[in-house]
């Protein structure tokens, strides 16, 4: 699991820990950075490689959100009620990086987070490839969500190796669609170090955090919403209750043959719609 050809950078956003926003970065250093790509929850920027690479032209950066693969911000899980801090997260580097107004590639939660800072900065966003976002009805929200925090709470986080890991992930549970590269990016920097092995690098705690903290409110920021997005929505077992645009500027797809893991099953069809709002 090697990290050749990896361009890896932190980012000071200023937190008051002091901690830094771990990312990496794709495509031409020397052309204007075009997007930001914001992951699912439990997973990391590295787990998006190989949906990123083929887009070799493209300057894309992709970074961990607190609480996952090596990004320092602190991450605590007791009274959290909402997704504001990874949203709050973002804004932060949007105020600080010096570039013009970029895309948001959002998937799951990375989708709705992407949805919420747009509607707050709308200067710094031109357009949203959301990837089955977290997007339930009003009196659903949350449904579900208490048996995925439990799981998350009792998954293994030890193992005696990165490999041991794979293998023990490798067509199985969630991960039983996976290509092998996805995959293998997942488990690279899901894990850190211990004296015994490895351990997971986004907590138990903190993932079931997420599923339980559904406070915000992705309709009125989608209300609010100023520049275009496309959302591909998953086939079977979506987590996006948009299934017909809500407006002309904002296009919503089923994508055949996916579930919530679309960008590693789908992997053409979202790069198309990156090249597509980057060119927009």
């Amino acid at each position: 699991m090697s990290d050749t050809g990896l361009v890896r950078r932190t980012i000071e956003i200023g937190d008051p820990s002091g901690g830094r926003l771990a990312a990496l970065e794709f495509g031409p250093a020397e052309r204007p950075l075009d997007a930001l790509l914001l992951h699912a929850n439990g997973f990391n920027a590295r787990t998006y490689r190989s949906l990123l690479e083929p887009l070799a032209d493209l300057h894309v950066l992709a970074y961990d959100h607190r609480g996952h693969g090596r990004t320092t911000l602190p991450a605590e899980p007791a009274g959290r009620t909402d997704w504001w801090d990874v949203t709050n997260d973002l804004i932060a580097l949007l105020d600080r990086l010096e570039a013009g107004p970029l895309v948001l590639i959002g998937h799951s939660m990375g989708g709705t987070a992407s949805l919420l800072a747009a509607a707050e900065r709308p200067e710094r966003v031109r357009r949203l490839v959301l990837l089955d976002p977290v997007i339930q009805p009003p009196e659903r929200r949350g449904e579900g969500h208490a048996g995925l925090a439990e799981g998350a709470r009792k998954r293994r986080s030890t193992f005696p190796s990165r490999e041991a890991a794979l293998a023990a992930y490798r067509g199985r549970g969630a991960f039983r669609t996976w290509p092998e590269a996805p995959l293998a990016d997942y488990v690279a920097d899901g894990f850190h170090d211990a004296p015994d092995g490895v351990t997971l690098a986004c907590t138990g705690a903190w993932e079931a955090s997420s599923y339980l903290a559904q406070g915000h409110d992705p309709w009125a920021a989608l209300a609010r919403l100023s520049c275009p997005a496309e959302v591909l929505r998953a086939e079977t077992g979506s987590t996006c209750a948009l299934d017909a645009s809500p407006r002309p500027d904002v296009t919503v797809e089923t994508v055949p043959g996916t579930t919530h893991f679309l960008p590693f099953e789908a992997p053409e069809r979202v790069r198309a719609a990156i090249r597509r709002a980057v060119a927009g």
